[in-house]
C-alpha cells in the first residue's frame, strides 16, 4: 500500500467525529458496569430463590409471564428503535434491558411477598439503572423506559401471595381515634 495513502486513512479515521468512533471505558466505569451486570442477574435469581423456598408455583407463573412480556417488549423496541448507544458501540441503546430485568424482579418480589422484599430490591434495580448510565451504555430515558417496561409488566401478571392468605388492612377512623385494622387466615 503506498505510504501516501495509508497516512491520509489514517488522518481520515483520526478527524472523524467522535460518534463514529467507540468510546473506551475504563477503570471505575468498568467495574461499575460490571457490579451493574451483577445486580442485573441477581435480582431475578433473588426472585426465583423467594419462589421456590415459598413452593409459590401460582407466583412462578406469573414471574415467569413478567419476564418473558419484558424481554419481548425490551427486545422489540430495541430492534425497531436502533438508538445509538452513548458510547456508540452499537445501536441498541433503547431501552435497557439490564434495568428492565432488574425492575421487572423487583416489582415481582415487591407485588408478591411486600415492601419489607421489595424496598431493597427497588434500590439495587435503581443502581442497576444508574450503573448503565455511569458506564455510558445508556442514558436517562433508555433506564426510564426499562424501569417501566420492566415494573410495568410485573404489575399486569402478578398478584400479591397475600390474597392466598386472605390478608386485610383497612383504616379505621372514628370519634378521636384512628387506626389500621389487620387480618389474615391462616
Amino acid at each position: 500500500m503506498d505510504k501516501r495513502l495509508l497516512i491520509l486513512f489514517t488522518l481520515f479515521i483520526g478527524l472523524l467525529p467522535l460518534s463514529a468512533q467507540q468510546i473506551e471505558v475504563t477503570g471505575a466505569r468498568k467495574a461499575v458496569r460490571t457490579s451493574g451486570d451483577i445486580g442485573a442477574i441477581a435480582l431475578p435469581v433473588a426472585g426465583l430463590a423467594a419462589v421456590l423456598i415459598q413452593q409459590d408455583w401460582q407466583g412462578l407463573k406469573q414471574g415467569a409471564l413478567a419476564a418473558v412480556t419484558t424481554a419481548g417488549i425490551t427486545y422489540a423496541l430495541k430492534y425497531s428503535v436502533r438508538k445509538e448507544r452513548p458510547d456508540h458501540s452499537d445501536h441498541h441503546s433503547f431501552p435497557s434491558m439490564h434495568t428492565a430485568t432488574s425492575f421487572a424482579a423487583a416489582a415481582f418480589i415487591q407485588r408478591r411477598y411486600g415492601w419489607q422484599w421489595g424496598l431493597p430490591a427497588y434500590i439495587v434495580s435503581t443502581y442497576v439503572g444508574w450503573s448503565r448510565i455511569y458506564g455510558k451504555k445508556h442514558d436517562g430515558w433508555d433506564v426510564l423506559a426499562g424501569a417501566a417496561i420492566g415494573a410495568g409488566c410485573s404489575y399486569i401478571f402478578t398478584r400479591p401471595f397475600a390474597r392466598k392468605h386472605q390478608l386485610s388492612l383497612q383504616p379505621v377512623a372514628g370519634d378521636g381515634y384512628y387506626g389500621l385494622y389487620a387480618s389474615m387466615r391462616f
